[in-house]
C-alpha cells in the first residue's frame, strides 16, 4: 500500500496588496493607492449591482463601518456575513416570538439551572469554553440530555441521549410539548400571561403521540417521555442549540419549535432558565447587532420602520433604501442571473464555506469585480481582482466583540501587523473617500461611540465602563445602570402595560429533509466541527494537531464492515452534485446509515462540494447537515501517511 503526504495547506499571510491586470494573469504587488484606485473604480461602476460580506472575527467597529459602506457609499442594504450560513435561523425565530434576537440568558446561568438541554449541538468540541459553564452546572447538580443524531463527546456527560433521525427536530419538540400538555405539566398562568396562539399549538401537537415520534425519530418513547417531564417539572431549565437545529432547509422552523418548549413552561424570562443559541465565531452576534445584515440597522433595529430610517439619514446624511436587501444566499443567487455584479468581501471564505461549493466558486468567478479584505490569500481571494491585506480582529487592532450571551467586551491592539497590513476600518473609510464620502474617525472608540449615539442598546456601554465592568451584556439603555442578565423578564409582569407583545407559539410542521436517501445514495451524511480545527481551516489547517490531521469520512463500524474498509483506506464519496475521495475513520459513535464530515481540510477534501444549496426561506442558511452519499470502496488502498 503506498502512503500520502496529508499535511494540511498552509496559508501565507497577506502582507502587501494584490492586483491582477486580467482575470487570466496572475496576481502581482502593488502600492496601496493602485489598489485602493482600481478597487474604488471597479466598485464604483457597479453601484447598482453591488453586494457586501462582512466578517463575524472582525470588531463590532470594523462591521458598523462596513454596513455604513453598503448603506452610504454604494446606496444599498446588500450586506450580510457568515451569520447567514450558521444561526440566521436563530436571529429570526427569537425574533418572531420576542421581538429581538438575540440568546435570552447569560453564561453564569447555565452554572446554577436545573436541567440543561443541549440539542444539535457538540458544544464539547464548538463551544469548549461554554461547556466549562457547563461542566460547572452538572457539578452543582444539573442534569443535563443531549439530543443530536451523533452520540457526541458532549453526550458523553448527558444523564441521557437520543439519537434522533437527521432532520427530525420538530416531530421530536413536537412530541414533548404534547407530553407536557397531556401530564399536565405546561405552565398554564404563564401562557395564559406573556403567550399567544396556546390552542392552536395544542391542536398542532395532538398528533404527535409518543410512539409516533419513536417511529419518525428513533428515539425511544420512554426517552422522549422521560425529557419532557424533566424539562417541565424542573424549577430552572436552559435549553441550547447550535448548528444541528439552524443548518436545515427548515432551520428557522426548527428554532420556533424549541422556542414552544420554553413558552409552554416558562423556562424564559427568569434567572436560570433561557434559551441558548451558541455562536461559533468570535462576533457573529456582534456583527448582526452593528447592522451587517440586510433587513436591520446597527442595534437590531428594522429598516422597514421610518423612524427609525429618519434617524440614521439624519446621523449619516444620506438616505437609506426602504427596502430590506439581498442576504448572502440571495447575493449568490443575484451572481448567477447577473443582477450583483460586484462584491466586496472582507474575511470570509464563501469559496469554501457556501453549500456546493463547485456552484459557489463559478458564481465568484462570473462577476465583474471582486475585491477581498482578509489576513490570508484564501480560495475566495484567489479569485479576486484586488486583494487588501488587512489586520486581525484580535491583538492587531483595537475595539470591541459580543459574544453569545450579548457581552461586548473590549479587545486591543497587543502587535503590530506585519508588512504593509493596514486596520479593516482606515481601508474602507479610504475606499469611502475614493467615492465621495469623507468620514473621519480618528479611532476605534469614535466609531463605537456613533454607534451608541444610534443604538438604544448600547448607549450605556462606553468604554471606560466595558472595561470597569469587564464587558456589558445588552441591552444597556443607560450610563448608570447594568441591565439583567438575562432578557424578556417582561413576560412575567402582572401589569399588561409593562409586559409588552405578547409571545406567539410557532405553529410549524414537519418537513424531512430535501436530499432524500434511496438505492443510490443510502448514507445520509451530517456535517460540523471538530475540536482542533476552525472553520475552512485557514486559520488551523496548517498546524499540526496532537489529536489529528487532515479530513476523513467517519462512519458506523456496522458501514465500515458493510462496505469493506478499515480505518485509512480511501473511498469515492459522492453526492447529487458532486464527488471526493476521502480516508475512512471509523466511530462507534455513529449508527448504521449516518456519516460525518466536516469542513476544516477543503484544499485537501472538499466536503462542501457534497452538501446541498436548499435553503431555509425565512433565513437563507443552506442544508448542510442533511446530504444524501453513497461510498465507493477505491480498488487501491491508500494508507494515511
Amino acid at each position: 500500500m503506498r502512503k500520502r503526504d496529508r499535511t494540511p495547506k498552509t496559508y501565507t499571510r497577506l502582507t502587501h496588496p494584490l492586483v491582477r491586470d486580467s482575470r487570466d494573469e496572475p496576481f502581482r504587488q502593488a502600492t496601496w493607492e493602485e489598489a485602493l484606485d482600481r478597487a474604488a473604480r471597479g466598485l464604483g461602476r457597479n453601484r447598482d449591482a453591488f453586494g457586501m460580506f462582512s466578517c463575524a472575527r472582525a470588531t463590532n467597529e470594523m462591521n458598523y463601518v462596513a454596513q455604513k459602506f453598503a448603506r452610504v457609499v454604494m446606496g444599498t442594504n446588500n450586506v450580510d456575513s457568515c451569520n447567514r450560513t450558521c444561526h440566521a435561523p436563530s436571529v429570526a425565530g427569537l425574533s418572531a416570538a420576542f421581538g429581538s434576537g438575540g440568546g435570552t440568558s447569560s453564561y453564569e446561568e447555565i452554572e446554577h439551572t436545573d436541567v440543561i438541554v443541549m440539542w444539535g449541538s457538540n458544544a464539547r468540541f464548538a463551544h469548549p469554553i461554554f461547556f466549562q459553564h457547563v461542566l460547572k452546572g452538572i457539578r452543582n447538580g444539573a442534569r443535563m440530555y443531549a439530543v443530536d443524531p451523533r452520540r457526541t463527546s458532549t453526550a458523553e456527560w448527558a444523564e441521557s441521549w437520543m439519537g434522533l433521525n437527521v432532520g427530525t427536530d420538530i416531530p421530536m419538540a413536537h412530541a414533548i410539548g404534547r407530553e407536557i400538555i397531556l401530564a399536565g405539566l405546561a405552565n398554564e398562568a404563564f401562557i395564559e400571561r406573556a403567550t399567544s396562539g396556546f390552542e392552536e399549538y395544542k391542536a398542532l401537537v395532538e398528533p404527535w403521540t409518543l410512539s409516533l415520534a419513536e417511529k419518525v425519530t428513533g428515539v425511544p418513547a420512554a426517552a422522549i417521555r422521560e425529557l419532557a417531564h424533566a424539562y417541565a417539572r424542573a424549577e430552572r431549565a436552559q435549553l441550547c442549540w447550535t448548528l444541528g437545529i439552524t443548518e436545515h432547509h427548515n432551520g428557522t422552523d426548527n428554532v420556533r419549535a424549541l422556542i414552544n418548549l420554553s413558552l409552554l413552561t416558562g423556562h424564559v424570562g427568569r434567572y436560570g432558565s433561557g434559551l441558548q443559541p451558541l455562536r461559533g465565531q468570535n462576533n457573529v452576534q456582534g456583527g448582526g447587532d452593528m447592522g451587517a445584515i440586510p433587513n436591520r440597522l446597527p442595534g437590531f433595529q428594522d429598516i422597514l420602520d421610518p423612524d427609525t430610517r429618519l434617524k440614521f439619514e439624519s446621523a449619516w446624511d444620506t438616505v437609506i433604501q426602504p427596502h430590506y436587501g439581498l442576504n448572502l444566499t440571495e447575493m449568490f443567487e443575484a451572481m448567477e442571473d447577473g443582477s450583483l455584479k460586484a462584491v466586496y468581501c472582507i474575511g470570509e471564505n464563501p469559496a469554501q464555506s457556501e453549500a456546493d461549493s463547485e456552484q459557489a466558486v463559478r458564481r465568484l468567478k462570473a462577476l465583474d469585480f471582486l475585491v477581498v479584505q482578509d489576513i490570508f490569500l484564501t480560495k475566495t481571494a484567489e479569485l479576486a481582482d484586488v486583494v487588501l491585506p488587512a489586520t486581525a480582529g484580535w491583538a492587531e487592532t483595537d475595539g470591541t466583540t459580543t459574544n453569545s450571551e450579548r457581552r461586548v467586551q473590549r479587545v486591543r491592539k497587543a502587535v503590530t501587523p506585519p508588512g504593509e497590513a493596514r486596520e479593516d476600518i482606515d481601508i474602507i473609510c479610504d475606499l469611502a473617500a475614493r467615492l465621495g464620502h469623507d468620514w473621519k474617525y480618528a479611532d476605534a472608540e469614535t466609531v463605537w461611540n456613533e454607534l451608541r449615539s444610534v443604538s438604544p442598546d448600547h448607549y450605556g456601554m462606553t468604554y471606560e465602563r466595558l472595561e470597569e465592568h469587564q464587558g456589558i451584556q445588552w441591552p444597556c439603555p443607560s450610563t448608570d445602570a447594568i441591565e439583567p442578565t438575562y432578557l424578556h423578564g417582561r413576560l412575567w409582569e402582572t401589569d399588561p402595560s409593562r409586559r409588552g407583545p405578547l409571545a406567539p407559539f410557532g405553529l410549524v410542521q414537519h418537513d424531512p429533509p430535501v436530499d432524500l436517501t434511496d438505492d443510490r445514495y443510502p448514507i445520509r451524511l451530517t456535517t460540523g466541527r471538530r475540536l482542533d480545527s476552525y472553520n475552512t481551516g485557514v486559520q488551523s489547517g496548517g498546524y499540526a494537531s496532537p489529536l489529528r490531521r487532515g479530513e476523513f469520512i467517519e462512519l458506523s463500524p456496522e458501514d465500515a464492515e458493510r462496505y469493506g474498509v478499515v480505518v485509512g483506506e480511501h473511498v469515492q464519496v459522492s453526492s447529487r452534485r458532486g464527488a471526493v475521495t476521502a480516508p475512512v475513520w471509523v466511530d462507534t459513535a455513529l449508527r448504521p446509515g449516518l456519516a460525518f464530515m466536516t469542513m476544516h481540510f477543503p484544499d485537501e477534501v472538499d466536503t462542501n462540494a457534497l452538501t446541498i444549496e436548499a435553503n431555509c426561506p425565512i433565513a437563507g442558511t443552506a442544508e448542510f447537515k442533511a446530504s444524501a452519499i453513497r461510498i465507493e470502496k477505491l480498488p487501491i488502498a491508500t494508507i494515511v501517511g
